[in-house]
């Protein structure tokens, strides 16, 4: 069940005041990929730093991590314990979400972490990472809509939701790629706290980081993922500075091009798992802004020989079918429906179902093969992996599915 607000999480966590600063992102689209290049940036400069994301990309405990390692899942279950026998002695009655990130706060501070890079889970406002109170820096990714139900249905409410996280007297940083309508939000926001403010672009970032213009010429990204660096890059900058490091975003910009963040456009072999040489495009696209961003790859990346593209595919309960399938699916491609597994901590996560999706597909003009699985993702991987015959093959929709797969990996190792 998600209940935003912040009454419960301020007294399920122990301390009023972190032994810990933070580094706190927002956004629809992107936060995780900055929370990513700032944990590993400040990770190389020497700094102990935390990372808490979520959703956990296979383990529940992944989603924290210390020095870009994710934590032992003893230490993770034994503060787990803890956080939820308070939470049960205070008659709380927390989400799954508050426990999850009091846990995460608490293991940071055990761990005697400097900083911590924070990821909110939804909105900003009445998110429960938005009880931190030492920030060095707010960071507000790309905005879309998504989670409208609890967020707004125009994308001004949800900028204004995301917004939520500026605070008096810290320093942002914010995607200056967003619609104009989010920008006027965002800077409304900004000069009624009075704060300093960057808008960062690939073009702003470069300006300031000449080691960048290397960097982007030399590794072939898409322009997000260059706003995302941009991000990081400058609001890294504003975080050097206040704990007076002697690093400088140029000494650390080279550990860029080592830093990955899975299930975002992400190659991967699938040979354990099905008969095929070719490596299969793994994202987990969920809402309309990234899958227009997948569909742009894939078009640049993999329809270069016109040959159409075998698609995997499973969608959460609530999303938009049109906005999801329509950017990614063109005439003559195939389309393999399955449902993800349960997510563990998450039981009102729910799939779609596959029929459903399934006849979404079908209507889509000039489709070609449209098949449903069920909950039966190896049938379906073989199925694609026959139809797309060494051809291009990806798999998206949800993060939930990206999970699963690297599960199954996993279970061949």
């Amino acid at each position: 069940m998600i209940e935003l607000g912040l009454s419960r999480i301020s007294r399920l966590v122990q301390h009023s005041a972190f032994t810990w600063k933070a580094v706190h992102v927002a956004g629809t689209n992107g936060k995780g990929s900055i929370t990513s290049y700032v944990s590993g940036l400040l990770t190389a400069a020497g700094v102990r730093c935390g990372r808490f994301t979520s959703p956990h990309l296979i383990d529940r405990w992944d989603c924290i991590t210390i020095n870009d390692k994710v934590i032992q899942e003893s230490l993770f279950r034994q503060v787990e314990e803890q956080i939820k026998q308070r939470n049960q002695s205070l008659g709380l009655d927390a989400s799954e979400f508050e426990l999850l990130t009091a846990t995460a706060f608490e293991i940071f501070d055990r761990e005697h972490v400097e900083i911590g890079v924070v990821e909110v889970g939804m909105g900003g406002r009445l998110d429960a990472t938005n009880i931190l109170s030492n920030v060095l820096v707010s960071v507000i990714a790309k905005i879309g809509r998504d989670h409208e139900a609890f967020l707004g249905n125009s994308i001004q409410a949800i900028a204004n939701e995301k917004a939520g996280i500026l605070k008096d007297g810290v320093p942002c940083v914010f995607d200056g790629t967003n619609d104009a309508e989010v920008l006027q939000v965002l800077q409304s926001r900004i000069q009624e706290l009075g704060i300093d403010a960057t808008m960062a672009t690939q073009d702003i970032a470069s300006r300031q980081f000449p080691s960048l213009v290397s960097l982007f010429r030399d590794l072939d990204l898409e322009p997000h993922q260059r706003t995302n660096i941009a991000c990081a890059t400058l609001a890294l900058q504003k975080t050097l500075e206040q704990i007076k490091s002697p690093k400088t975003v140029d000494d650390l910009v080279p550990e860029l091009s080592k830093i990955q963040w899975p299930g975002r456009l992400q190659l991967l072999s699938l040979k354990a798992l099905v008969d095929r040489d070719e490596p299969v495009l793994l994202d987990g696209a969920h809402n309309v802004q990234s899958s227009n961003v997948l569909a742009n790859f894939v078009n640049r990346k993999l329809r270069q020989q016109g040959l159409p593209v075998t698609w995997v595919v499973a969608v959460s309960q609530g999303k938009d079918l049109s906005e999801l399938l329509q950017p990614l699916i063109h005439p003559g491609d195939n389309v393999a429906v399955v449902a993800f597994g349960p997510v563990d901590g998450m039981p009102w996560v729910k799939a779609t179902d596959t029929a459903t999706v399934a006849e979404h597909a079908k209507s889509i003009p000039g489709v070609g093969q449209v098949e449903s699985f069920g909950a039966d993702i190896l049938s379906a991987l073989a199925w694609a992996s026959l139809s797309a015959n060494q051809g291009p093959l990806a798999i998206a929709g949800s993060l939930y599915l990206v999970s699963d797969i690297f599960r199954l990996l996993r279970a061949k190792q």
